[in-house]
């Protein structure tokens, strides 16, 4: 059993390539895998590995950049490392929206906790926004929730720019980094009733009650479970080989669904030598499988 972790933090950091070799010592020492995003506003990552390994991991990322809690955290669990390999990258911003958030300009007191959650949307005067990309949107989203349909995050705000100022906002997305950002550009703008989802859908998932939600779906995750649902157990949806997008069981049903190949999101837009080269790296997934190895392309799920 695995244990996956997700955080974030807005700190200034500094000495950001020396930390990201570090960093990388690390993980590769303790067979760690994932992202970890560091950028001058702070940090951003999505790891796992076995549970004593990824505390230490953790505990020594908090001692490398002098601090002592994240500004959000969510633990699930996986039955097969979710994850390749394991990645540092230095961004520009550990979310890109042309804004640095710093914890002196972030907006305070308009987190809601997962049980509060729902009494916010039941208002039918509250505007929902689902500032995810709208493929995760697709998987699975709350009641009355409106998606931007925004590819790029660096668009965001001029969606943004329209909204109802005089309406109260609730925002949500996967972990909640992405609201963060969102809350200080509206602040910026004047809109005095925005709120957003403490520690994302994956906390919600996590402490809300099933019978009670107001969640529909699955919620799409960054690696190789591809979505979860409630209580975080690994979801129904797989991957596409094709356009790197997540289909459902239903999904597969299609005519236009081939393994490794294509689903009805991309099948009318690959061309045939695109299929063909598809087609013959399935082949070899499949022997390989066959012999009893692991192909090089081969997904665990």
């Amino acid at each position: 059993m695995f244990n996956v972790f997700g955080f974030y933090k807005f700190k200034q950091l500094k000495s950001l390539k020396e930390n990201k070799s570090l960093l990388q010592n690390y993980l590769f020492k303790k067979n760690i895998r994932g992202t970890i995003i560091l950028a001058t506003e702070g940090i951003n990552a999505t790891i796992s590995g076995k549970p004593l390994d990824l505390k230490n991991i953790i505990n020594k990322i908090k001692k490398l950049f002098n601090f002592e809690k994240f500004d959000s955290e969510n633990l699930s669990k996986s039955k097969f490392q979710p994850f390749r390999r394991s990645k540092v990258k230095i961004k520009k911003e550990v979310v890109p929206m042309g804004l640095h958030l710093f914890s002196k300009n972030k907006k305070k007191n308009n987190h809601i906790e997962p049980y509060n959650w729902n009494n916010l949307i039941k208002n039918k005067n509250t505007f929902i926004l689902d500032s995810r990309k709208p493929f995760e949107y697709k998987v699975g989203t709350f009641k009355r929730s409106v998606n931007p349909d925004v590819d790029n995050f660096k668009e965001f705000p001029k969606y943004l720019n329209k909204l109802n100022k005089k309406k109260p906002i609730a925002m949500f997305c996967t972990g909640g980094i992405r609201c963060e950002k969102a809350s200080v550009f509206l602040k910026k703008k004047g809109f005095k009733n925005v709120y957003q989802l403490r520690g994302g859908i994956l906390n919600y998932l996590k402490k809300a009650n099933k019978k009670k939600s107001l969640w529909k779906g699955e919620c799409f995750v960054f690696d190789n479970r591809i979505s979860v649902k409630h209580g975080l157990i690994k979801g129904t949806y797989s991957m596409c080989s094709g356009c790197r997008k997540p289909i459902s069981p239903e999904d597969k049903k299609s005519t236009k669904y081939e393994e490794g190949v294509s689903c009805p999101n991309c099948h009318d837009r690959l061309s045939n030598s695109q299929k063909e080269r598809f087609m013959m790296r399935q082949k070899q997934i499949n022997l390989a499988k066959k012999s009893g190895k692991k192909h090089i392309f081969q997904k665990e799920y």
